[in-house]
């Protein structure tokens, strides 16, 4: 009798573990099922969906889509989940799930920043599963960006002769193809104010007011580091160059860029290579916009998500 309570005892025990350990990655779709789908994948790695799915989910479900958002393993509200690998297969894995659990066979893609080099790859694994791909304000090449971030951080701490001047001149210095590297130009960057743009609209300056009281709100500047160690370790992401998976989708009319013009990760020359790359009616770069374009711009932005993918 008491071994039979004792593995009784066990089994419960295991079972109310897993159901404690075990997260589902977060997700949530807005719109009516019916509609054209969409999936945003969110910045990163190691960010989340929230300023979107605050933003602009609903009001493009508003205009007729079916506008599935999630946070990807190791970030924001899917944070906590054990046993993460950090892998582009896992990854796929991940959205296949979404997909699945949404009933989606078929969905064009919204790629930001990280999301565009995840999306990318998913979208070239899983060609049967994509109707279009939308690449918003991500890396063609990660190390040009770097460069770009480098040139413009160095101008502006000279121009302000600022004791941040000896980081810049430190990063020049360092193996390009290190973690710390990629890490401390972005910082910079954030430091640099090249995430925001030169003149903020008043329509955005309202929504990011009204954003920034909501209870979600904490996780818009909420970065996790394992997902970014991760991929490092596993892909290398921040040396892969993505020409060869833009051209092969701008050859079946697949890929549409929008970026901010005052994105300070791109410079003239990235943008002209996008364009050739893409074709000049299938890149918009955005004025009065940086990196969340979609905030940014809000109402533009979703004119053009709408613009291109009437044409399917």
């Amino acid at each position: 009798m008491k071994k039979s309570l004792f593995i009784l005892a066990a089994i419960l025990f295991t079972l109310f573990s897993t159901q404690a350990n075990a997260q589902e990655i977060y997700s949530k779709a807005y719109g009516e099922k019916t509609n054209p789908a969409l999936l945003f994948m969110h910045g990163g790695p190691g960010y989340n969906s929230v300023s979107f799915e605050l933003s602009t989910a609903q009001k493009l479900a508003d205009e007729g889509y079916f506008v599935i958002v999630y946070d990807q393993r190791g970030g924001g509200r899917s944070k906590d989940i054990l046993g993460s690998k950090y892998t582009f297969e896992e990854a796929f894995a991940d959205i296949n799930t979404i997909l699945s659990k949404f009933g989606v066979k078929k969905v064009s893609i919204l790629g930001h920043s990280w999301g565009g080099t995840l999306g990318l790859q998913y979208t070239m694994k899983h060609p049967e599963k994509i109707n279009k791909f939308i690449m918003i304000d991500s890396p063609l090449f990660y190390q040009k960006s770097f460069k770009t971030i480098i040139k413009r951080c160095k101008e502006k701490y000279t121009s302000e002769n600022s004791p941040n001047l000896q980081y810049i001149v430190m990063l020049e210095k360092m193996d390009t193809t290190t973690i710390e590297y990629s890490s401390y130009c972005f910082m910079n960057a954030m430091q640099c104010g090249l995430y925001s743009p030169k003149n903020q609209s008043a329509e955005s300056q309202k929504l990011y007011q009204e954003l920034s009281k909501l209870p979600e709100a904490k996780y818009m500047s909420d970065m996790t580091r394992e997902p970014v160690y991760g991929f490092f370790t596993n892909e290398k992401y921040t040396l892969m160059d993505m020409t060869e998976e833009i051209k092969k989708l701008a050859a079946k009319n697949k890929i549409f860029g929008i970026f901010g013009a005052d994105d300070g990760l791109f410079d003239e020359t990235q943008f002209d290579e996008l364009k050739s790359l893409m074709g000049e009616d299938n890149l918009s770069i955005v004025q009065d916009a940086s990196h969340s374009v979609f905030i940014d711009q809000r109402e533009q932005f979703i004119d053009l998500v709408e613009w291109y993918l009437s044409g399917e």
